[in-house]
């Protein structure tokens, strides 16, 4: 499987004034507000994001991403690796030459379950697929296109490891394990990650 993200936050939809109140309260003093700072502290959410997101297989800013199979997992139902998934754009086959067959939306539909979503054939299979192709599949996951929207218990974790990024950047050894307190908050989002059903290719 191959899961690329197409779509790339711009540092606007990031929590910055966020990070930078939650950074004054636990420090007790105001940083300096300049744009380079605005970067830095942006680059410490993306880096806090990508954590909450890999641990808890949960997008917190809507993005559009796109998934390559060389079959399907199960033809009686594909999962999908991010949740909570939103559209499904559109899926296609894919052949060594370049040429794409579009699946028509009325041979499947979205099962959008927050924690494992999944798609299914509107019959007894997904439509099957040549060899050497490949099944590209094109989908919005994310909780909200703006942090308002996000869970407070991830937004409060993301806030917090970034903060902790930020307070301990040149300390490389700080980013290789979860503060107490972070985990804590997104362990009711964890779930085994399953993209596979009786076929694992």
């Amino acid at each position: 499987m191959i899961l690329v993200e197409e779509t790339t936050l711009a540092d606007a939809a990031l929590p910055v004034a966020e990070l930078r109140a939650h950074l004054r309260l636990g420090s007790g003093f105001d940083l300096a507000e300049s744009s380079d700072e605005d970067r830095a502290l942006a680059g410490f959410l993306r880096a806090a994001m990508a954590t909450i997101e890999g641990r808890t297989g949960k997008v917190l800013l809507s993005r559009q991403y796109r998934m390559v199979l060389d079959d399907w997992r199960d033809s009686a139902a594909q999962a999908l690796p991010m949740a909570p998934v939103s559209e499904v754009q559109g899926i296609e086959i894919s052949v060594a030459d370049g040429i794409s067959r579009a699946i028509a939306s009325q041979h499947w539909y979205l099962v959008a379950d927050i924690t494992r979503p999944f798609i299914r054939p509107r019959g007894a299979a997904l439509p099957s697929v040549p060899e050497g192709a490949n099944v590209v599949i094109r989908f919005t996951a994310g909780f909200a296109d703006n942090w308002a929207g996000v869970p407070p218990d991830l937004a409060q974790a993301v806030l917090m490891l970034a903060a902790r990024y930020y307070e301990d950047r040149s300390d490389d050894s700080a980013r290789r394990a979860l503060p107490m307190g972070v985990s804590a908050l997104i362990e009711r989002w964890r779930a085994v990650r399953v993209l596979a059903g009786r076929r694992a290719r």
